[in-house]
């Protein structure tokens, strides 16, 4: 092969995979719907990006180009037509990463939630230890400023991704499994089958699998030695002792594990959220043999994940932070979060529901979790790859929220609306195209400072 061809190259994972093809050499371009970051980046880079359905842009030799897909593109998309029907070496996202990682230490996070930061900060202490490894990482590393890391050692960090199933083309020698919760319905039709899938994967682990304690994974689910972590249940094999924060909101624990107590770890990143996963990545690492107190210098130089709890203004008088979240676990989880770094301050929260049938499924789960905050602003629903489904809306979830204040908005409505409103800390959540708010927001709450 030397032309790879992505369609949807501008998804988080899909951009990583690119980027890894062009550090090796190849002829790398690719087509996705609509411009952001992280294509703008990918261009900078020399790699070439179109924004129309424009098959004759398809590398035209067939026998040299291995083409990768997304399954979020539409089947009835011209230039996937034409590779599917063209005799093209066509991969989804998931087999080309499973290929590329076979024959290496693969050491993979998977989980319904918590699963990106984890990775990325596992990530950051192979790599701030001396150690190295090649990372695929489901979002922007603050420390490196990209979702791709590359070394010359053959062990290599992967995001586990449960959506379509993907993650069941991994076979890893370390992973942990964060959560098993419900979540992308419309794959996996119930929660049963999602667990399923879940022992499946926990079934190809042949080292050791790490679990969050509480989740419905066990020793019968794999041949790999099976440990638990947990961020306050003392009877996991990892866990955090006595985990308070600092009067900036970063955790600090003593670091229970199997080889004894690792004293006063701060973690890097702010908020309980980040600690707990700071104990996961923790137990990889140390599981894979690094030594302890580098593993705890490197938690603490530890940046974060752009979109995960980011903040963006920070002052007594006016804060914004932007995340990801977009399932009502995760929702619930950084808002306690923020209560920690942010204590008796009036919380507002900005919320853009992400797909027709996550709305559907869990808009009772969505409205209570964002009852907790003071206000809420909710945003229509973002529908990615869904067509839209009669009758859901995001009213299935306003009507049920019982926050003290709540209001409904079209986005475009949504500048306009803050200009006059009255704030103290302010969130935005989703994982939809809220993100092109930030740097608006940002300058608008900068002004006022």
């Amino acid at each position: 092969m030397k032309n790879v061809y992505f369609i949807g190259i501008g998804g988080i994972g899909m951009s990583a995979l690119a980027r890894y093809y062009k550090f090796k050499g190849y002829n790398v371009a690719g087509y996705d719907r609509t411009p952001s970051d992280l294509t703008a980046q990918l261009e900078k880079e020399g790699i070439a990006v179109h924004y129309e359905d424009r098959p004759e842009l398809v590398p035209a030799d067939v026998a040299e180009s291995l083409i990768v897909y997304t399954p979020a593109i539409p089947q009835d998309m011209g230039e996937l037509k034409k590779v599917m029907n063209g005799g093209y070496t066509v991969l989804k996202r998931s087999r080309t990463l499973g290929e590329i990682t076979r024959g290496q230490r693969c050491l993979a996070v998977a989980g319904t939630h918590g699963k990106t930061t984890t990775s990325t900060l596992t990530a950051h202490i192979f790599t701030a230890t001396g150690e190295g490894c090649s990372a695929f990482l489901g979002g922007i590393s603050r420390n490196y400023g990209t979702n791709l890391l590359m070394s010359r050692n053959n062990t290599v960090v992967v995001e586990a991704d449960e959506f379509d199933r993907s993650f069941l083309q991994l076979f890893p020698e370390i992973a942990v499994i964060t959560a098993v919760d419900p979540d992308h319905l419309d794959i996996y039709g119930d929660y049963e089958h999602v667990v399923e899938a879940f022992k499946a994967f926990a079934a190809q682990v042949s080292g050791t699998l790490i679990a969050k304690k509480g989740t419905p994974i066990g020793p019968s689910d794999t041949p790999a030695k099976f440990l638990t972590y947990h961020y306050t249940d003392t009877g996991a094999d990892f866990c955090a002792l006595n985990p308070h924060p600092d009067e900036c909101g970063y955790f600090h624990y003593d670091l229970k594990y199997p080889g004894g107590v690792l004293k006063d770890v701060r973690v890097g990143a702010p908020g309980w959220v980040n600690a707990e996963n700071s104990v996961a990545a923790a137990a990889i690492a140390l599981t894979y043999g690094l030594d302890p107190l580098a593993v705890k210098s490197a938690i603490g130089t530890f940046q974060g994940v752009k979109r995960r709890l980011e903040v963006h203004v920070n002052s007594p008088k006016l804060s914004y932070i932007d995340d990801y979240a977009h399932h009502p676990a995760e929702l619930a989880s950084a808002i306690s979060s923020m209560r920690d770094i942010f204590p008796g301050r009036r919380l507002t929260a900005i919320f853009q529901p992400h797909l027709y049938t996550r709305t559907r499924d869990f808009a009772q789960e969505f409205a209570a979790a964002l009852s907790l905050v003071d206000k809420l602003i909710l945003l229509d629903i973002y529908p990615a790859r869904e067509e839209p489904i009669p009758g859901v809306t995001s009213e299935m979830i306003f009507k049920d929220v019982t926050a003290p204040e709540k209001v409904l908005l079209k986005k475009e409505e949504l500048m306009d609306y803050l200009s006059d409103e009255p704030l103290d800390v302010l969130v935005t959540f989703g994982a939809g195209n809220i993100d092109r708010f930030i740097e608006p927001i940002t300058q608008l709450l900068k002004s006022r400072l």
